[in-house]
């Protein structure tokens, strides 16, 4: 058990998944890049500032149940987006992904209503 107060640490947010592709010499890994309505600000040299769009690496264990990964193109799902990066077989993970499955092999992402854009935090 974990106290509510170490939960609430826990940052869990909507993301549109952008690409989605295997990860050579793996079976089960997925290199996602993926939306979550983060902008950084960019300074030129002449002092203009611009924003852009900041997508984040996430490496999940789901390819087994995706054989076409492009099939996650445009989903959005949530995730956790608080923990500390990871190194997963030479790529850096940045969040991580929320699915649900069996031992009878029943999977399921976890994924919110298409009213909720990327950014969204879960309450």
């Amino acid at each position: 058990m974990i106290t509510f107060e170490e939960f609430s640490k826990v940052e869990i947010k909507a993301g549109k998944i952008l690409s989605a592709e295997k990860i050579p010499d793996t079976d089960k890994l997925l290199k996602l890049m993926v939306d979550f309505a983060e902008k950084v600000e960019i300074k030129s040299e002449d002092g203009t500032i611009t924003f852009q769009l900041k997508t984040r690496q996430i490496v999940s264990g789901i390819a087994l149940y995706f054989p076409d990964p492009q099939v996650l193109v445009g989903k959005t799902c949530m995730f956790v987006t608080n923990l500390e990066p990871r190194v997963i077989k030479g790529h850096e993970s940045n969040g991580m992904l929320f699915a649900v499955s069996t031992t009878e092999g029943a999977f399921s992402l976890l994924e919110p209503a298409s009213s909720i854009p990327p950014g969204t935090m879960a309450k």
